[in-house]
């Protein structure tokens, strides 16, 4: 038990930090190139990173006998309507607006916990979360005070927030599947899906050869998509459905705001963005809500 709480809590934390280093990829390559290329492309060597180890034996997968309907809405979830809605709610709103909205994923997490698998969020969890949320808010905020007012861009962040928050639920539901083939599914329905709506744009548009060509135009984007695809795909969908299986969705979902202090800190170390005092207690709050949120799980630890 304690071999488990351990390993769910640094799969959860390797997986946060990958994502919160992503944002950094997505963001510089997202100025030259379409979000929705980023992904298809990002999916594509996912998929075939993926069955490159199924082939070489260094992962197995055995979907004999099982009920697929489980794994299936998780794969729907995410990635497909979390990072479909993402997307879309990123691009038609500020990016304070965005990161305010989508810093509620650990708050609609407990909810959806709560009403579909009966799990009962514990004190802590919730006074911890809160206070990771209002670190989150108030690092976001900092970086400005904007509004877009757009409705749909709204909308579509809050079918993320919950694409997400339902992924977690349903991927703890998924328990006759290892991590592995959970995340085979994820990365093969996320292939099929972005892969068939950008080619089929740039089939429309004569523009497919030129989408083909583009890890090979720019050094830039191959970096990207190969990070996003191995670390951000294969890795972290693998180490996000490890920690949900080892801890559950409530503990998992207390480490999501470390993504954005990863975020913060790749921008002053890397891009030498500016570093205010709130940004600094945002930052520390955030880490004390995922240490309030694990208390009870620390102390068992102990015993």
């Amino acid at each position: 038990m304690k071999k488990k709480l351990t390993i769910g809590i640094i799969c959860a934390v390797v997986c946060e930090t990958i994502f919160g280093l992503s944002y950094l990829f997505t963001k510089h390559i997202t100025l030259s190139f379409s979000p929705l290329d980023v992904l298809s492309w990002r999916f594509m060597i996912a998929f075939i990173g993926i069955n490159l180890c199924l082939l070489f034996k260094i992962i197995k997968v055995d979907f004999k006998g099982k009920n697929l309907k489980p794994i299936l809405m998780t794969a729907l979830f995410c990635p497909i309507l979390y990072f479909t809605s993402e997307t879309f709610g990123i691009d038609l709103t500020t990016a304070c607006e965005s990161g305010t909205i989508i810093a509620s994923i650990p708050i609609v997490t407990l909810l959806c916990s709560a009403l579909i698998l009966k799990e009962k969020p514990s004190k802590n969890q919730i006074v911890g979360i809160g206070i990771t949320f209002t670190g989150v808010i108030i690092t976001v905020i900092v970086k400005g005070l904007d509004a877009s007012f757009d409705i749909l861009g709204y909308i579509m962040l809050f079918i993320a927030v919950l694409s997400y928050s339902l992924y977690s639920v349903f991927c703890k539901k998924a328990a006759d599947f290892t991590s592995i083939e959970k995340t085979y599914i994820m990365i093969t329905m996320g292939f099929v899906f972005f892969g068939l709506i950008s080619t089929g744009e740039h089939l429309l548009k004569g523009t497919f050869n030129e989408f083909m060509m583009f890890p090979f135009y720019s050094r830039d984007f191959l970096i990207t998509v190969l990070y996003l695809g191995f670390g951000a795909s294969i890795i972290a969908f693998l180490l996000s459905n490890t920690a949900i299986e080892f801890l559950g969705t409530n503990k998992t979902a207390s480490f999501v705001g470390l993504s954005t202090v990863v975020s913060i800190l790749s921008g002053i170390v890397i891009l030498s963005e500016s570093f205010t005092f709130l940004q600094l207690f945002g930052s520390i709050l955030v880490l004390l809500g995922v240490y309030v949120s694990n208390m009870k799980l620390k102390q068992k630890k102990e015993a």
